[in-house]
């Protein structure tokens, strides 16, 4: 038996995202995801389902596959709200949301352009960044780690990256992931001197690891981290194998009040997915990863 779902498939910043617009149980959130984001299917880096939302203010509610947050989720999201209500060619509409993993309404400043969107995300602010050292088996790791509610990032700085590198994250991500207290762990690496981020997104309730083209949250972090490193006031481009974020971090008093992102975020694909009704996913699934980097 197939399972058909409404889904909307968009493009910010490469972070290739599927939205779910038909109403399913949260239950059935994880099987679904699995299904519909892998290479024989509508294929894609994460999924959000979009629900009602009870609140008056919101103009929808986004809830992700493994109940984390989003950035770039909330882009596809206001940029698939922005079509379907008609926005005319350079005109800017404002879109509030709801969002898992997020304590506040999610504020989009949306753009259309000629042939994509252009978003602006209010970005939820960290509740603590502080220095750390990891000391893996085989060498300490110096990181600074930028803590969210509900999802944590380790900033590492770095001169290049190469397989081993790669490797050595995706293992520490598996290693520690499932024993944080989080929805999401995100292992950012920067290189401050080119202002290149390479993104490692570890979903543990998805088991899912994916070194993405893009990423809105770990752009926003970087801009966390780099405002918080150097007290003051952060707007630099954030470039990633997707392409380019711009991300600005208020830095007042000893610290941060605010913090942004502006991306580009285009409608690839709509249309109907077949899913079959029961996936066993303990045989045939496990960890989902993408590295395409």
């Amino acid at each position: 038996m197939k399972q058909m779902i409404d889904f909307v498939k968009c493009n910010p910043t490469q972070n290739m995202t599927i939205l779910i617009n038909t109403m399913l149980p949260r239950d059935e959130h994880k099987r679904i995801a699995s299904k519909i984001m892998s290479y024989d299917n509508v294929y894609a880096e994460q999924v959000g389902f979009i629900e009602p939302t009870m609140n008056q203010e919101a103009d929808a509610f986004l809830q992700m596959a493994g109940g984390e947050f989003c950035g770039n989720a909330c882009m596809a999201l206001a940029a698939f709200l922005a079509n379907e209500h008609g926005l005319e060619h350079y005109e800017t509409n404002e879109i509030r949301l709801e969002v898992s993993g997020a304590e506040r309404l999610v504020t989009c400043l949306i753009t259309k352009n000629r042939e994509d969107f252009q978003c602006r995300v209010d970005m939820p602010l960290p509740e603590k960044i502080e220095q750390t050292v990891l000391h893996d088996d085989r060498f300490p790791i110096d990181m600074v780690v930028v803590k969210y509610k509900d999802f944590i990032h380790f900033v590492i700085e770095v001169e290049r990256i190469d397989t081993d590198m790669k490797n050595n994250m995706l293992s520490l991500a598996k290693l520690i992931g499932p024993f944080l207290d989080t929805s999401m762990l995100g292992i950012l690496l920067y290189n401050n001197i080119t202002n290149h981020l390479t993104p490692l997104i570890y979903v543990h309730a998805l088991n899912s690891a994916v070194w993405e083209r893009g990423c809105g949250s770990g752009t926003a972090s970087i801009g966390a981290y780099l405002a918080w490193k150097n007290k003051r006031n952060i707007e630099t481009y954030i470039h990633q194998p997707g392409g380019t974020m711009l991300v600005k971090a208020l830095y007042e008093q000893d610290r941060l009040t605010r913090l942004e992102i502006e991306g580009s975020v285009g409608i690839v694909a709509q249309g109907t997915a077949f899913i079959d009704t029961e996936v066993n996913l303990s045989a045939g699934e496990g960890i989902h990863e993408v590295s395409r980097v």
